[in-house]
């Protein structure tokens, strides 16, 4: 681009700069210095004509273009060339002093420019800017700003200028009278003192090596004594401020001896101002300026001073803190570097300042402290390095301390101590296990912060705090290593620390890993050196339960299957191979489900057969004994967590299944049962898996110790020892014989098919007819799905068939008993549904039942559901909904089970007679639930049907008749489930003449389409589509039917509901239209 171009580009921007619209003008300066990246050089002579041309542009559009060119030159000064510099600079000064008035951006503007532009051409700005800056007259503010701010961007530069610009402006200083040109001198003396120290410190990079601290003295001295007497008294705020932002710098540019005379009046004049200002974050910087300064010349008033300066420190470390502003934080950063320059100077007069206010019981005094403590650990670890005893041992009343700020400070120190080699003195362990103390905090018992006091403040609860604390120390404090392990894992196995699983895994995974990978023994743990540490039968127990609720404590299932398969060589030397690959499939699993989606069920029996694969590979019985014993010493320690605690019993049940030892398998069997909580009912479902699972393997040993049990003083004693007080007696046998009755259930269901059928009925059962006469809900349930379980074993035997349950009679009978207890009027235990799925089970063993056995048991289930109240008026409705739909499905696989027994048009009859009375109930939710068991048998006769020969379906026309006035019943899901049943039939008759199951009849799947018009209520329409479906069966119904059909119908005429008989008058009407010819034959041919 041409220099025209770009200037006429650039003026056209530059004109637009005017525009009302903040937009505009935010997207011309953007657009400016998109042309200034492209064309610097250009982009600034047309700014500084434009501006030089348009002396009257107000002062707001001046300060955009000069912040624009600011930009520029910030990106490309070393693309300039001393020309361009000259005019820029000659532009930023006229504008910076053009008014003396002060308008602070627009003069702010063109200091920024000057600044930008002295980076690279710091000699041409300051023979400009010091023209301005004349002996004996106060100079333009700006002048003095821009001096300042030039010695912070450019120190090399800057301070080669500083002796004759301090000895210009000393004398000025006594001429300042305006509080607001003291503060800007101020200002100034800050950046050039700052500057200074700078240069002094960099004098190997400096362009004049020769400048010495004492070039400054004179004129440093000179203004100290203006600042510190005289405007450090003034009222204004702001001036004090400012002095003593100035005074902190300075104060290492005074002589020695005079910094050491005015130590005395200095420190306590700065410490006065915390009483007076809100804002301390400069009264914090310069104080500990002053501090260092007065270190480096080896002070002896500091000494003197101490006790105060840590008073006053320390009480604004402690001090109630409002807002988490960066001005605040910075604030405590600086009081905190005092501490540290006080700990590096005098660091036994600082903890005997320090250590005996942890002992107080105020929090912020303990906060404070232990705040100060931390960063002093860190800051100057080399001179704390003698007193970490002393140290160590103040922590005591900390520790017992239970507040949370408390807590979350001294989880910091012992951060601190972790770093710096504290824990690895004698008590150190104390504090890893106050760090693992808080990792097992629940986190629903952290109390809330609330308050002014905190807000913004606590943002990480103590646990979490304590958590990532223990994993950093593990990961990246590598002399942390010998101290944490092995002793972390003596933490594993107390339940006191369950919910800190999950970082201790973590943290002990990772502690393991670098022992490997460091060339450690084979072995990680030497237990013969740490006799506190758990075995690992414990620790395998441990870490194998916990998996069982994997999603808990974010995650411990997977942190505890991982430390299990790092620690394979020390649980036992062969499974190393076999965990490599079995431990990442379960982690996978986990990984591919939430605790959602997550079955419990399933992923217990993954573990259990990972448990089980474990023992194989083990192939040890004295290993495997020594597991068994450990399980069971550890069940106490669930005894809050039933859940885990029923998976325990299983991996005790497994673990004894691998046993070879008969002794130690009925030893742990006894004092399993002597020892469990028979309250509890998980704890009973757990007992009888545990004994269902070892019987797997010990069947006769199994049922030999449940026989001695029930024969021990122990058994009876549970029965008896509260007989004095009779209720709770009853009430604790109930449980015993509940838990008993469990356990022959599973151990039928677990045990081979082939050994249990010869010990069914003299073992299993007889020790169950017994408690047959109970009125305990719970034993109830326990007999019936015990029962369940022994028929479903017996069902699955190959040899079922040829098994001959004598008692079985009796035992339906006894199931009926329990129906019939039940309350005729609401639905409120589950003793219907699983009574009702115990005849299920029992009606397909041999011998058959009698037919009036079998009359009974359809009549009692059918009336035990049927004349159950509407859903609508139970009272905990989706809960008592659920429990019905269940029962409703039982009671339907049970009349399927007794159908299949007799898969027969007479079979199907038996069945519909039951319901007959049902479907022409004169209550709507008995008929609603009489055609949706209609329609379930149907569809099941249907879906079984299997006709080897043309036999005629003889009852046709009488189910027929039955179900199809239902089809204006009042309720319409009634009529919706009698099409159905219409349907159904309408192909069992397909079926008996020969069609095959996939057949479809076009006139019957017309009632499918006729079954939406039911839905109306208006008459008109459902009376027509009864008529139509009337012509359905008129077409498909055979000859033979017609009379039997009529018959059912003419007793549908007088049914109570007058929907139902007007149906059947429009039926009987539309089949005597359509087959009235017939009918004429069969009558001519009956004269």
């Amino acid at each position: 681009m041409t220099w025209s171009y770009v200037k006429k580009l650039s003026f056209t921007l530059l004109d637009a700069i005017t525009d009302k619209d903040p937009m505009v003008q935010e997207q011309v300066c953007s657009s400016l210095c998109s042309l200034g990246e492209a064309q610097p050089q250009e982009t600034l002579h047309a700014c500084e004509e434009y501006l030089r041309h348009h002396d009257k542009l107000a002062h707001p559009y001046r300060t955009m273009i000069l912040r624009a060119m600011e930009m520029i030159l910030s990106s490309h000064i070393h693309e300039l060339d001393k020309d361009t510099a000259s005019i820029v600079i000659l532009l930023a000064c006229s504008e910076m002093t053009r008014t003396k008035e002060l308008s602070c951006e627009w003069q702010q503007a063109a200091s920024s420019v000057l600044v930008a532009v002295g980076k690279h051409f710091v000699n041409q700005v300051m023979e400009e800017v010091l023209i301005r800056f004349q002996p004996g007259i106060l100079p333009h503010c700006s002048v003095l700003q821009t001096l300042a701010s030039l010695s912070v961007s450019n120190a090399f530069g800057m301070v080669p200028f500083l002796p004759s610009i301090l000895s210009t402006m000393i004398p000025m200083l006594s001429m300042a009278k305006q509080d607001t040109l003291r503060v800007v001198f101020c200002c100034a003396l800050q950046h050039f003192s700052e500057s200074t120290l700078e240069y002094l410190a960099n004098l190997d990079q400096a362009p004049d090596p020769t400048v010495r601290k004492d070039t400054f003295a004179a004129d440093i001295v000179g203004a100290y004594d203006i600042l510190f007497h005289h405007w450090l008294q003034s009222r204004d705020a702001k001036l004090r401020l400012a002095v003593v932002s100035a005074l902190g710098p300075m104060s290492h540019l005074l002589p020695s001896e005079k910094l050491e005379e005015q130590l005395p009046k200095l420190l306590p004049g700065v410490l006065g101002l915390y009483k007076k200002h809100a804002e301390t974050f400069q009264i914090s910087k310069s104080l500990g300026q002053i501090l260092e300064a007065a270190v480096s010349v080896s002070s002896r008033t500091l000494d003197v001073q101490l006790d105060v300066l840590l008073v006053a420190l320390h009480s604004q470390i402690c001090v109630p803190v409002e807002s988490s502003s960066p001005l605040v934080m910075s604030s405590q950063k600086e009081v905190l570097r005092c501490f540290t320059v006080l700990a590096c100077c005098s660091p036994d007069r600082l903890l005997a300042f320090l250590l005996p206010k942890l002992d107080t019981s105020n929090e912020r005094l303990r906060v404070g402290t232990l705040q100060i403590l931390r960063h002093i650990i860190n800051s100057a670890a080399a001179h704390m390095e003698a007193k970490k005893p002393f140290i160590l041992s103040s922590m005591r009343l900390p520790l017992l301390d239970t507040n949370t700020k408390v807590k979350r400070a001294v989880v910091q120190v012992i951060s601190a101590m972790a770093h710096h080699g504290y824990l690895e003195q004698p008590g150190g362990e104390v504090m890893v296990e106050y760090i693992v103390q808080q990792c097992a905090l629940p986190p629903e018992q952290e109390p809330e912060q609330s308050g002014a006091d905190c807000e913004g403040l606590v943002t990480d609860s103590v646990r979490a705090v304590s958590v990532r604390t223990l994993y950093l120390v593990s990961t990246t404090v590598d002399r942390m290593s010998d101290v944490l392990w092995p002793y972390l894992l003596e933490f594993l196995t107390p339940a006191r620390f369950t919910t800190a699983l999950t970082p201790l895994c973590r943290s002990l995974v990772h502690l393991a890993l670098k022992r490997q990978e460091t060339g450690a023994d084979a072995f990680l743990v030497h237990y013969d050196k740490h006799a506190n540490l758990p075995s690992p039968y414990a620790v395998t127990t441990r870490l194998l339960v916990v998996s069982s609720s994997p999603y808990l404590g974010d995650g411990r299932g997977a942190a505890a299957l991982r430390l299990l398969k790092v620690m394979h060589r020390d649980i036992h030397p062969l499974l190393g191979q076999r965990w490599e690959k079995t431990v990442p499939l379960l982690l996978e699993y986990l990984d591919e489900h939430t605790e959602e989606s997550l079955s419990l069920k399933e992923w217990e029996e993954k573990l259990l057969v990972f448990l089980r694969d474990t023992l194989t590979v083990v192939s040890d019985n004295t290993w495997i004994c020594q597991l068994s014993l450990e399980m069971c010493k550890q069940l106490p320690c669930y005894n809050g967590t039933p859940q885990e605690k029923n998976f325990l019993y299983k991996c005790i049940g497994t673990t004894l299944g691998a046993a070879s030892s008969k002794e130690v398998v009925r030893k742990h069997l006894q004092e399993l049962l002597e020892t469990a909580r028979y309250q509890e009912d998980t704890e009973r479902e757990g007992l009888a898996c545990c004994l269902g699972i070892c019987a797997i393997t010990h069947l006769e040993d199994t049922l030999a110790q449940l026989q001695d049990f029930v024969k021990s003083d122990m058994f009876r004693k549970s029965i008896g020892i509260f007989s004095i007080f009779k209720d709770r007696s009853e009430h604790e046998a109930e449980r015993v014989k509940s838990a008993l009755i469990l356990c022959y259930g599973h151990v039928a269901a677990q045990a081979p098919r082939e050994l249990v059928l010869a010990r069914v009925e003299s073992d299993i059962l007889r020790n169950m007819y017994q408690c047959f006469s109970t009125k305990d809900p719970a034993l109830k349930l326990c007999l019936i799905q015990s029962l369940c379980m022994v028929s479903q074993a017996i069902c699955s035997s190959t040899q079922a068939s040829s098994f001959h349950f004598s008692r079985k009679a009796e035992l339906v009978a006894q199931m009926m008993e329990f129906i019939r207890m039940e309350p005729p009027d609401c639905l409120r235990t589950p003793i219907r549904k699983k009574a009702m799925l115990a005849c299920m089970y029992l009606v397909n063993l041999e011998p058959a039942l009698e037919e009036q056995a079998q009359a009974d048991v359809i009549h009692g289930c059918l009336h035990s559901v049927m004349a159950l109240p509407a859903e609508s008026e139970g009272e905990d409705g989706a809960c008592q909904k659920t429990l019905y739909l269940d029962t409703v499905r039982a009671l339907e696989d049970l009349l399927t089970s007794l159908l299949q027994r007799n898969m027969t048009p007479q079979g199907l009859q038996i069945m519909v007679e039951h319901l007959s009375p049902w479907i022409k109930s004169p209550r709507g939710h008995e008929r609603a639930r009489a055609l949706g068991l209609g329609a379930c048998l149907l569809q099941f006769f249907l879906g079984h049907l299997h006709v080897s020969a043309l036999v005629p379906f003889h009852n046709l026309g009488l189910l027929v008749g039955l179900f199809s006035p239902r089809c204006a019943d009042m309720w319409p899901a009634t009529r919706q489930e009698a099409v159905g049943c219409v349907y159904s039939l309408l192909y069992l008759q397909l079926g008996y003449e020969g069609f095959s199951r996939d057949y479809r009849d076009d006139v019957a799947e017309r009632l499918l389409s006729l079954r939406d018009g039911l839905v109306h209520p208006d008459p008109t329409i459902l009376f027509h589509t009864c008529h139509s479906i009337a012509q359905v069966i008129a077409k498909r119904l055979p000859p033979d039917q017609l009379i039997s059909f009529l018959l059912t119908m003419f007793e549908s005429l007088g049914d109570p509901d007058k929907n139902c008989s007007r149906a059947a008058t429009v039926m009987v009407n539309c089949l005597l239209k359509e087959r009235g010819n017939m009918l004429l034959e069969k009558v001519g041919a009956g004269r």
